[in-house]
């Protein structure tokens, strides 16, 4: 097992509660390393983090192995099966927005603002 990958175990297993979930898979290719992560649907959240912070320290963190290692490291989380696809995710976490009732035309606007 490459240091890349180890670091990624090492650093997800601790975060996850169901570390026997983590399954992480390296590819290389002329882009560089990809490593492409998959985790248990419940842990998601955690690897995630709030606004996607952990994900991103986890990749500048994955970059600095890969320049130790004179190679380019990308990080590709999977989305576990049975969790929200990110449509999904994207709408739960919207606000619903209804049309206002009463909808005036831009001269209606502009005569209230009295811009004319």
């Amino acid at each position: 097992m490459n240091a890349d990958q180890q670091f990624l175990e090492y650093v997800i297993k601790a975060l996850v509660d169901v570390p026997d979930q983590v399954k992480i898979v390296r590819t290389v290719d002329e882009m560089g390393v990809l490593l492409t992560l998959e985790v248990g649907a419940a842990d998601m959240g955690k690897i995630i983090g709030r606004q996607g912070n952990t994900a991103k320290s986890i990749r500048t963190l994955l970059r600095v192995v890969g320049m130790k290692n004179n190679s380019r490291v990308n990080l590709k989380i999977n989305e576990p099966v049975g969790g929200l696809k990110s449509a999904e995710r994207m709408a739960a976490a919207a606000p619903t927005l209804s049309p206002t009732p009463t909808s005036k035309t831009l001269d209606e606007a502009m005569a209230d603002l009295k811009l004319e």
